[in-house]
């Protein structure tokens, strides 16, 4: 890209009217967070964005810091305020992100589901990319029996949308694997109010992190999602939806 070439438009889906939310997908790409773009839309404005790279879309250059001034230019030039930002997984990193970068104030609050972003030696996040697909199951899921899928069985076109999407994962979150050193204690400085999500099941990303997450935070609550995993709004919708529900309030 030239210095006077401009980034391709962002792809984003909308829905919905009133109060603004953007929801921000993981590595498994924006149909795992389309539900909770469908139970927020029936109140509110949801735009869920498609990360550059994942489903077909063009790769944009930098990591997930990149992505999280896109978002926040995105805020910016559709002069949004008071916006709610959902993360799910890297998501979630990147509306961490976007606080800490949020110098007009846009983002009225944060709602962090097992995110990724930081680290910690002791409890380092799982090697995503090590895994095969039964693997994947089993450390993302409370109840992995109910969401393997055998890899003969998925179709070759859908195959080859994962394997890429794959590739977008890694451009922009695999080096330093899965977080950035400087996220963690600048979280102090953001006052917006937080909630962080986890699921009880969750062998990437464990609890932990998401304690951490709170604990770092200026203004933060953390909240277990029982018989979850690293997706709770995949595994218990209704109690994920409800703690986001009960969270909207305070932001109004």
């Amino acid at each position: 890209m030239t210095a006077d070439a401009q980034p391709q438009p962002l792809t984003i889906a909308e829905s919905g009217s009133g109060p603004t939310i953007l929801v921000l997908h993981g590595g498994a790409g924006p149909a795992s967070v389309a539900g909770i773009a469908e139970h927020l839309s029936r109140t509110s404005h949801v735009l869920m964005p498609t990360h550059p790279g994942w489903n077909g879309t063009p790769m944009r250059s930098g990591g997930i810091g990149d992505l999280a001034r896109a978002y926040l230019d995105l805020l910016h030039d559709r002069e949004l305020d008071d916006v709610l930002v959902i993360g799910s997984s890297i998501g979630g990193w990147i509306a961490a992100e976007m606080a800490v970068r949020d110098d007009e104030h846009r983002i009225a609050g944060l709602v962090l589901i097992d995110a990724t972003g930081v680290w910690f030696d002791d409890k380092p996040i799982i090697d995503f990319f090590a895994l095969d697909a039964r693997g994947v199951a089993e450390h993302s899921y409370h109840d992995p029996a109910r969401f393997y899928q055998d890899p003969a069985d998925i179709p070759a076109a859908q195959s080859a949308v994962r394997q890429a999407n794959m590739v977008a994962l890694r451009h922009y979150a695999a080096d330093p694997y899965m977080h950035n050193p400087q996220l963690l204690p600048r979280l102090a400085a953001v006052t917006t109010p937080a909630l962080l999500l986890w699921g009880e099941s969750d062998r990437i990303v464990t609890p932990a992190y998401g304690a951490a997450y709170a604990a770092a935070f200026g203004n933060a609550r953390f909240e277990i999602i029982r018989a979850a995993g690293h997706l709770p709004h995949l595994e218990q919708p209704e109690a994920t939806f409800a703690h986001i529900d009960a969270f909207l309030p305070a932001l109004r």
